[in-house]
C-alpha cells in the first residue's frame, strides 16, 4: 500500500468497507493472501488434530483465564510483589500515554536516543513508535516482520505475521533502498541474510531493549517472550536497560500453567509444536536494569462488560485472522487498527466506539474464529452484541439505523413479513432493475438471486396439507 493510505488507516478516516475496496482492487493479491493464511489455518488444524486431548487444552486454559479475570487484581498484586523481590522496577499504567511517558522517562534518565524493541502488539496498540520519533528517539523494530513494514513505513497487518501482506519481491525492493541489497533480489534467504547483518549492528550497539510480554506468572513474578527469530533474546541481553510492556491480561496463576498455553500458542498460531523460543525473564543479570509497566489502557473497562469480558482471554495468536473469510480477502490493514480481524472488532469499539463502529459489522457471522480460538473466546457471539451496542448508541449511519428499524418491523409483524415477502418476489421477477443496479450494495459485489416461485410458509403450508 502506498503511504497515503496507510497514513488515512492511521487516522480511522475510513470505514472497513472503503480500506476493504483498496486492499481489492489487486485481485491477484487477494487471493494469494487468501490462499496463504487459509495456509496456515490448514496448519493449525494439522497440529490441533494430531493432539487427543485438544480440546482438552482448549477448556483448561479457558477456564484458567476466566479465574485470573475473576480475581485479577489479586493475581497483579501477587505478581507486583514477586517482581520487586526479584529485583524488577515495575510501573502501572492507565493507559497508552502514560505507558509511552514511562518508557520514554526511562529513556531520558539513562541519556538513551537509540533503542531495539522486539514485537509488542501492545506497543503498537500505544503508538509508542510514533510518540517515541516525536521526541527524537530511534525506534528500531527486530522482528523479521515488523522491520520489514517499519521500513515501509507502514502498521502491521496480522499480529504474528506482520508483513504477510507483501511479497518477496517488493520486500526486495525495500530492501534495497534502505538496506542496499541488489536491485530485482527477492531470494528470502539472501533477504533474511541481509536483514540479519543489518540488525546486528543495533543489536550490538542499543543499551537499551524493550520487549513486548506473552505470559506473567503471577506465582513468581517471571514472564515468558515468545518469539521464532531470537530477537526478544539478543536485544535483551545485550542491553543494559530491559523494558517489558505488558497488558494486565497477560496474567496466568502458577509457573505449571505455562504448559497448557505454550503447547496451545504456537500451534494455533502457525502450527508449529512450540516457538522456537520460549525465554523466561525472571530477574535482570548482574549490572542490568529490568522494568516491566503494566498497561491497562482499556482493560478494565472491558472487564467490568460482562458480554465481552472473555475478550480479554486473548494470548494474540492470531488463529481468528487466519480463518476468518473476511479478514483474509480484505487485508489487516482494512481494519485501521492495531489489532485487526475478528478479535480485534472487539476490542477496538471498547477503546473507541464512535471511531471502530464499523468494524463489528465486518463479520459473516459464521463463528469460525470461535472455534479455532485455543482459549474459547465466543468471538462471533461478541461481534453481533457490539453491533446491538453501537446500534442503541447512535455509532452507525442514519441509512444503516433507518434499514435496520424497518426490518426490526417487518419481522415483528408476520402478515406484513408474508407480504414483504411476495412483493419482493414479484419486483425481482418483473422489474428486477428495481434491486439489480449500483444502489444497491449488494448488487455491486454479487448476482442477485432467482426469485423463488414460493416461499417457505407457502411451501409448509402445502405440503402440510
Amino acid at each position: 500500500m502506498v503511504k497515503e493510505e496507510t497514513q488515512q488507516q492511521h487516522k480511522g478516516l475510513a470505514e472497513h468497507s472503503g480500506l476493504a475496496d483498496i486492499f481489492n482492487r489487486d485481485e491477484q493479491r487477494v487471493n494469494w493472501h487468501d490462499e496463504t493464511l487459509w495456509f496456515v489455518r490448514s496448519k493449525r488444524d494439522k497440529a490441533a488434530h494430531s493432539l487427543p486431548e485438544w480440546e482438552l487444552l482448549r477448556e483448561t486454559a479457558s477456564q484458567i483465564k476466566h479465574n485470573v479475570l475473576s480475581d485479577l487484581d489479586t493475581y497483579l498484586q501477587q505478581f507486583e510483589e514477586q517482581a520487586l523481590i526479584n529485583g524488577v522496577t515495575v510501573h502501572w499504567a492507565a493507559d497508552a500515554r502514560e505507558h509511552n511517558q514511562i518508557v520514554h522517562s526511562i529513556l531520558k534518565k539513562h541519556e538513551i536516543n537509540r533503542m531495539v524493541k522486539s514485537k509488542s502488539m501492545l506497543t503498537e496498540e500505544c503508538h509508542l513508535n510514533e510518540y517515541l520519533k516525536e521526541h527524537g528517539v530511534e525506534v528500531i523494530d527486530t522482528d523479521l516482520g515488523e522491520r520489514i513494514v517499519q521500513l515501509a513505513e507502514e502498521p502491521p497487518s496480522h499480529i504474528v505475521l506482520p508483513c504477510i501482506h507483501k511479497k518477496k519481491e517488493e520486500i526486495g525492493e525495500l530492501f534495497h533502498t534502505h538496506l542496499g541489497t541488489a536491485a530485482g533480489e527477492s531470494d528470502p534467504q539472501v533477504l533474511t541474510e541481509a536483514a540479519r547483518q543489518h540488525l546486528r549492528e543495533s543489536f550490538l550497539t542499543r543499551r537499551l531493549a524493550l520487549t513486548g510480554v506473552n505470559f506473567a506468572v503471577a506465582e513468581t513474578g517471571e514472564f515468558v517472550v515468545c518469539t521464532n527469530e531470537g530477537n526478544a533474546d539478543m536485544g535483551s541481553h545485550l542491553a543494559d536497560v530491559h523494558i517489558a510492556s505488558m497488558g494486565i491480561e497477560k496474567i496466568i496463576p502458577r509457573r505449571k500453567d505455562l504448559g497448557i498455553f505454550l503447547r496451545l500458542l504456537a500451534r494455533s498460531a502457525t502450527g508449529q509444536p512450540i516457538t522456537t523460543y520460549s525465554s523466561h525473564f525472571r530477574k535482570p543479570r548482574a549490572g542490568q536494569e529490568m522494568h516491566i509497566i503494566l498497561v491497562d489502557n482499556g482493560r478494565t473497562v472491558q472487564l467490568g462488560r460482562e458480554d465481552f469480558r472473555n475478550s480479554l482471554k486473548c494470548i494474540r495468536c492470531g488463529a481468528c485472522m487466519n480463518t476468518c473469510p473476511v479478514y483474509r480477502r480484505s487485508g489487516g490493514h482494512s481494519y485501521h487498527n492495531a489489532i485487526a480481524g475478528p478479535i480485534g472488532s472487539i476490542l477496538a469499539p471498547n477503546l473507541d466506539m464512535k471511531a471502530y463502529a464499523d468494524l463489528p459489522f465486518a463479520s459473516t457471522l459464521c463463528g469460525s474464529c470461535s472455534n479455532v480460538c485455543p482459549v474459547k473466546i465466543d468471538i462471533h457471539d461478541q461481534l453481533y452484541k457490539w453491533r446491538q451496542v453501537l446500534v442503541k448508541e447512535g455509532h452507525v449511519s442514519p441509512v444503516k439505523a433507518m434499514g435496520m428499524k424497518v426490518m426490526a418491523f417487518t419481522f415483528a409483524m408476520p402478515r406484513f413479513f408474508a407480504f414483504a415477502g411476495k412483493a419482493g418476489r414479484v419486483v425481482m421477477k418483473y422489474l428486477p432493475f428495481v434491486v439489480s443496479n449500483k444502489l444497491n450494495p449488494w448488487y455491486k459485489e454479487r448476482e442477485m438471486p432467482k426469485p423463488p416461485k414460493e416461499s417457505f410458509r407457502e411451501w409448509y403450508k402445502r405440503e402440510r396439507r
